[in-house]
């Protein structure tokens, strides 16, 4: 059987994040095996899709909840529920908007790569406020019959000079317009899977593949029933705009099942040994000439966990430190600083790792 060796592949020790491009995040076994029973049988997706979506809002302390396929596709599936809701008519319209509530507001300091998902339903996206500030008379001024929902990117990008989410939430609910919640990778804490939609928020959308430990191609959206139900029609296996965005039996039963553990674990005990990895590297690369290492916190995420920074003099040159890293032996992936620096993420490591990526660190350097 094919395997990563067979096609010349080699395994990453992940330094860096739960990115995508390398892949999100390891499953545990439990994962793996839920994934592996769901392939063995045919079942109805609806009735699972419907089911798992039952048992997730229950977990989550949510009104209900819906399996995606990651959370770009939540997004743009939240926008077209809050777009056409469940009216079949309307959801053959799309990307043709014209005459329908076809405006989605977001502040322009949030503005990032991920809502070419709210764009590509074919909705105008309307900015408000600048990098230095959004007041609470840009949002109302930016208000009108045409607008769908606002949306909320939490996340390194918040700053603040924003509008609070608690001020835009009161705006929006005082104009019945839904707040959609882009946290893909806003876990941990385990408590946001319910902190944004009890503050208010329509809908919250995670990725399923980051902090979960689930399939990387789920993600997961909570909130409100009614707007649950509408994406229910506009998702997979239903012919609408979501139709591409497949979810399988296996990433529906993988995601639940990684949700349930995730729920049981002991998230103090991990944010202790995230800090033990950052005190363990730090103190090995203290001594080398010409570096300086300092805990660095929040990490690339905004996420309340901790990271190392390494700054070198003008004696190294991170990119060619970065490279070696890679090309070595084994390959490790870690994240560039603005300056002249990496940053090692301890969140994405198996155990015996950081010991290597220390290690192999120290070679380079040398």
């Amino acid at each position: 059987m094919s395997n990563y060796q067979s096609l010349g592949i080699r395994p990453i020790i992940n330094a860096f994040a739960t990115l995508t491009k390398l892949g999100g995040s390891i499953m545990p076994p439990e994962v793996v095996q839920a994934m592996q029973d769901a392939s063995n049988c045919f079942v109805d997706l609806h009735e699972l899709q419907r089911k798992v979506g039952e048992r997730l809002a229950e977990l989550t302390q949510n009104e209900a909840a819906y399996v995606s396929s990651g959370a770009a596709a939540g997004l743009l599936l939240a926008t077209a529920a809050c777009v056409a809701g469940k009216n079949p008519e309307l959801i053959e319209r799309f990307p043709h908007l014209d005459g329908l509530k076809n405006e989605v507001i977001v502040q322009h300091s949030h503005r990032n790569g991920y809502d070419y998902a709210v764009r590509e339903t074919g909705i105008k996206l309307i900015e408000i406020g600048t990098m230095d500030g959004t007041s609470e008379a840009n949002l109302r001024q930016a208000l009108s019959d045409k607008t769908a929902a606002i949306f909320w990117f939490q996340g390194a990008m918040n700053k603040p000079s924003e509008l609070a989410l608690e001020k835009v939430i009161a705006i929006a609910n005082q104009h019945d317009i839904p707040v959609i919640v882009d946290a893909a990778a806003q876990l941990p804490p385990v408590e946001n899977l319910w902190k944004f939609t009890k503050m208010g928020a329509a809908l919250a959308v995670f990725s399923g593949g980051k902090d979960l430990s689930g399939p990387q191609s789920s993600g997961l959206v909570l909130g409100r029933k009614d707007l649950i139900e509408a994406i229910r029609m506009h998702g997979a296996p239903n012919h609408a705009v979501g139709r591409p965005m497949k979810v399988g039996k296996e990433e529906l039963m993988g995601l639940l099942t990684a949700v349930e553990r995730y729920l049981k674990l002991d998230h103090a005990a991990r944010a202790k040994l995230f800090e033990d990895r950052v005190k363990f590297w730090n103190e090995g690369l203290s001594s080398i000439e010409g570096v300086t290492v300092t805990r660095d916190y929040p990490n690339e995420a905004g996420q309340p966990a901790p990271r190392t920074m390494v700054s070198f003099s003008n004696k190294f040159n991170k990119d060619e430190i970065i490279q070696n890293l890679w090309e070595g032996e084994p390959c490790i992936a870690v994240a560039p600083t603005s300056g002249n620096g990496i940053l090692l993420n301890p969140m994405t490591l198996n155990e015996g790792e950081p010991e290597i990526v220390l290690q192999r660190l120290k070679e380079v350097l040398a």
